[in-house]
Parts: C-alpha cells; structure tokens; sequence
C-alpha cells in the first residue's frame, strides 16, 4: 500500500511541476514592431502590428493591420478561414466574383476557408481591423494577384461612395 501511495504522491508532484512549466507569458509591445506591408502583397500604405502568433499549443495569428484612404489586401486566401474585426474607419471587403461589401467600425467579417477576397480602405477614410486566422501545415495566407484599380472602384453605387457631389 505504501508503494502505490508512494508512486501516486510522485506523480501528483511530477504533473504539477509539468504544469508549472507553462506560466503565463506577457510579450512587451516593444517586443512586437510595427512594419510595412509588402508592395507586392498590399497596394498603398497598410501598418501591421503583430500581436500574436502560433505557439506549440495554438494555431491562431493575430494582427492589426491599419490601411491608408486607398489602400488594400492583394487578393488572397486562407486555409483555415479569417476573422475580422473592423475597430476604425470605413473599408471595403470583397469576395471574388462578389459585390464589395462596406464594411465600418464594430462589424465582424468572418472569410471561409479557402475563398478568394480582398480587404482595405475606402478611397478617403483609413481603415484599422484585428485579423486573426489559423495555421495549416504552417501557412496562414495564399498570396494572389494585386486587386487591379478597376476591381477597386467597381461595385460603386451611390453618389458618397463614388465621390461626386450630391445635387
């Protein structure tokens, strides 16, 4: 009887020194710098700040991207879907073959896996959202062809959307 009270007092001590191992980890946001969005990835002038990435435990990235009036996502992918969460400004999110969709602080935009789209800013306001996507085999995002300023403009309904004065 000892030997089992023995071996499950070992293990107790053993799982929670295992546990301990994984503390609560805080990364400074000095830690994590804002940089540039590839020309060949962003049209325009987009500011990413990482916030957080996969770890041996998650799949999940996150990141606040802020665009510049004008700029936006090459068109592009991901294999396990995205989330966005518009915190400023006004934008445009579109899904290949798709209207282009407004989108404005407080909405939520969730991508599918897989499906072609692009995101960013309206011609004359900037644009900030979280985007947060997980990792398959390593990758987060399948890269495409630039959205051409002609995809840019089209879908342009209204008068405010198109810029002309309203008589």
């Amino acid at each position: 009887m000892r030997l089992t009270t023995a071996t499950l007092l070992l293990f107790v001590l053993f799982a929670a020194a295992s546990a301990r191992a994984q503390d609560i980890k805080v990364t400074s946001i000095d830690a994590r710098p804002s940089y540039v969005g590839s020309e060949e990835h962003f049209t325009g002038t987009a500011i990413i700040d990482p916030l957080f990435s996969t770890t041996a435990h998650t799949r999940a990235t996150g990141a606040r991207v802020t665009f510049e009036p004008g700029a936006r996502t090459a068109w592009h992918s991901h294999p396990a879907g995205q989330t966005l969460i518009v915190e400023s400004g006004v934008g445009w999110v579109q899904e290949w073959g798709g209207k282009k969709r407004k989108i404005r602080a407080g909405d939520v935009i969730w991508t599918p896996p897989g499906v072609k789209h692009w995101h960013g800013a309206t011609a004359d306001q900037r644009m900030t959202h979280l985007a947060i996507q997980e990792a398959v085999d390593g990758n987060v995002v399948n890269w495409m062809e630039k959205v051409t300023q002609e995809e840019y403009e089209s879908g342009l309904d209204s008068k405010e959307e198109k810029h002309e004065p309203e008589h």
